[in-house]
């Protein structure tokens, strides 16, 4: 794999763990008249880049999403989250290739931030949730947002996570490699067959430190 790894970013929902029940964001897509697909859309363009909740941004949303201003949840706890088996272990790995650190679509409601860093220490050096830096993937602002912190090019950056549109494509469109966790799913029909060739396909994160280790020995 060339450039050099320089830097290695983490998806942490579906990558990490599990969130051990709903947040905000699976509270809304529930209540929305919308498909899934659609809700997520919504939130990640108007929810997931905010740091609070304003009355505005709550009745903005409440329209968006086809549901009553009165039921938009608030004041809810951040859900829980539990990390896999592996998770530890995968992550030390990974942290002796380059610093690791995490790049996550999620709510201000369900950030959790410090008790996360706790959580991954000391192998993730760093944790950048869509909320604080204010792009969510697939943007490739969120990406480059993350190398420029680390002074590295996207080019030497690494990107894992499961969510085919927001974690490869994402990254693919920010000049990053992503490494997909098909979790055993078929790769999707796209990106064109000329750009596959920059998708590596893991199964779960173990498999994708083990890969990266396999990719970066000379």
């Amino acid at each position: 794999m060339t450039p050099p790894v320089k830097l290695i970013s983490v998806d942490v929902g579906g990558t990490l763990g599990e969130a051990d029940g709903p947040g905000l964001a699976m509270r809304l897509t529930a209540a929305s008249p919308l498909s899934a697909d659609q809700a997520r859309a919504v939130m990640r363009g108007r929810l997931h880049t905010q740091p609070a909740l304003t009355d505005a941004l709550a009745a903005e949303l409440a329209t968006a999403l086809g549901i009553e201003p009165a039921d938009f949840p608030r004041d809810l706890p951040p859900a829980p989250l539990t990390l896999y088996p592996y998770t530890l272990d995968a992550l030390r790995e990974l942290s002796a290739i380059a610093p690791v650190v995490t790049l996550s679509n999620v709510t201000f409601a369900d950030a959790d931030t410090d008790a996360l860093r706790q959580r991954l220490a000391p192998h993730v050096t760093g944790l950048f949730p869509s909320c604080t830096i204010g792009y969510a993937k697939p943007d490739p602002r969120a990406f480059r947002t993350v190398a420029d912190h680390h002074q590295v090019d996207p080019a030497s950056m690494v990107h894992i996570g499961d969510d085919w549109a927001c974690d490869v494509l994402g990254a693919l469109d920010a000049g990053a490699t992503p490494i997909w966790i098909s979790k055993g799913r078929p790769i999707p029909d796209n990106p064109p067959a000329g750009e596959r060739q920059h998708v590596h396909v893991a199964a779960t994160l173990a498999d994708a430190a083990a890969l990266l280790r396999t990719l970066t020995t000379p």
